[in-house]
């Protein structure tokens, strides 16, 4: 059962150095074997794990982070959270994961906070709308709450924009879904942790892997730098890391890795009440909680493991934010930073198993990982313990590179790839 802090108690453990209360989940040391193992304490990590326990009844599966949970791609996002992709494969998928955030935070009794402040995606020409009009259709038709904003629509969700007749990027309509909004990406992770670890798992951090056990052509466990680990399936979730460690297991996937770069304002009072993107600008923004501005914008499109971020980057992303909401102008930057996104060619992900038998990948999100987690972690879990794929992650096995059914989703993705 979950403990409950009064006032009280929390304002003394403050004073107190936070000494008596019980950490969130369990820090166990590895055992030698377990019947499944997870590399990648991210959300997908987490979650399938989670979703092992919980759907499937099993338990003794471990966690292996390279670092501290979380650490990744989880805690270097800009959140948000939506399923307004055009392909029926990509709305199955981006729609369970949807499904499974509306309910998470009583599903795992922790807060993620998610917001549904609803998202519109901008059109800045007539060419642009008679698309989005078309692409609206194709949502609606797969059933994926979608509609087509004018004009006068977008004003009354942004009244901030620049609306002057003059601005260099007008608003002649929208893609508008209500659903959509952010969550806290750290309680996401943290949530996953915690439900994760009372169901039995163990979660080991600081445990890198050197190299997969590899006997009779099948993969059998792991080498870490705690030492070897045995299981009868490995499951793969380390975001835009996946080719170095397909390079230990002996193939290459198809998969170029980017820093996807954001940074956040100073707080201040409630301004912008909903997530805004804006392909003309190539920028996208929310507000977070705290009230920080959360600005994003498109792929450096030099590969890149550096999660510093860099200048001229920086300048093209507030410039384009400049234009849409010149207002912002007066706000200080506080921090900024970048993430590694796996990317491949139809910017859809990659879910099955792998070149090496007895791995299986869950990879390839590009710029859509933190919005699929929910949907990441049931499937990854679905085939660690099936052994066979789910019907939503059927299309997205690794085969598809060799049948040609690719599911291009650049465009629904949002952000240039």
């Amino acid at each position: 059962m979950t403990r409950r802090y009064s006032a009280f108690s929390l304002f003394r453990e403050g004073i107190a150095g936070q000494k008596g209360w019980e950490p969130a989940w369990r820090s166990p040391q590895p055992r030698k074997t377990y019947d499944l193992l997870v590399v990648g304490g991210g959300g997908h990590g987490l979650a399938t794990a989670y979703y092992l326990a919980k759907n499937h009844g099993i338990t003794n599966v471990a966690v292996l982070e390279k670092g501290w949970i979380g650490g990744g791609n989880t805690g270097r996002n800009t959140t948000v959270v939506r399923s307004n992709y055009y392909y029926p494969e990509s709305v199955a998928l981006y729609g369970l994961a949807h499904r499974l955030y509306e309910s998470l935070s009583d599903e795992l009794n922790y807060n993620v906070m998610f917001s549904q402040r609803g998202m519109v995606t901008l059109c800045h020409s007539v060419a642009e709308l008679e698309v989005a009009a078309r692409l609206v259709n194709a949502m609606q038709i797969n059933g994926t709450d979608a509609e087509l904003f004018s004009a006068e629509d977008v004003r009354r969700v942004l009244p901030n924009y620049n609306f002057a007749p003059e601005a260099r990027f007008p608003v002649f309509g929208g893609v508008w879904q209500g659903r959509a909004g952010t969550a806290r990406h750290d309680a996401v992770a943290w949530g996953y942790a915690r439900a994760a670890s009372r169901l039995g798992v163990d979660i080991v951090q600081n445990c890198e892997i050197t190299e997969f056990i590899v006997e009779g052509g099948r993969c059998r466990g792991v080498e870490t730098k705690r030492g070897s680990i045995r299981a009868d399936r490995v499951g793969m979730a380390v975001a835009g890391h996946s080719s170095v460690l397909a390079a230990k297991a002996g193939f290459r996937l198809p998969i170029n890795s980017y820093a996807l770069q954001a940074c956040v304002s100073e707080p201040v009072k409630p301004i912008l009440d909903t997530v805004v993107l804006s392909p003309g600008t190539g920028v996208y923004a929310s507000q977070s909680d705290k009230g920080e501005i959360v600005i994003g914008g498109g792929l450096d499109r030099v590969p890149s493991y550096g999660q510093r971020g860099n200048l001229p980057t920086l300048e093209s992303v507030i410039a384009g934010l400049l234009e849409m909401f010149p207002a912002f102008g007066q706000l200080k930057l506080m921090r900024q930073w970048a993430g590694i996104v796996d990317v491949v060619p139809d910017s859809s992900p990659i879910i099955g198993e792998s070149p090496l038998p007895g791995l299986f990948l869950n990879c390839g999100w590009g710029t859509g990982g933190f919005k699929a987690i929910p949907a990441g972690g049931t499937l990854l879990a679905h085939l660690l313990a099936t052994g066979r794929h789910h019907d939503i992650s059927r299309p997205f096995d690794l085969d598809r590179f060799a049948t040609g059914r690719l599911l291009d989703e650049a465009a629904g993705s949002g952000i240039a790839h």
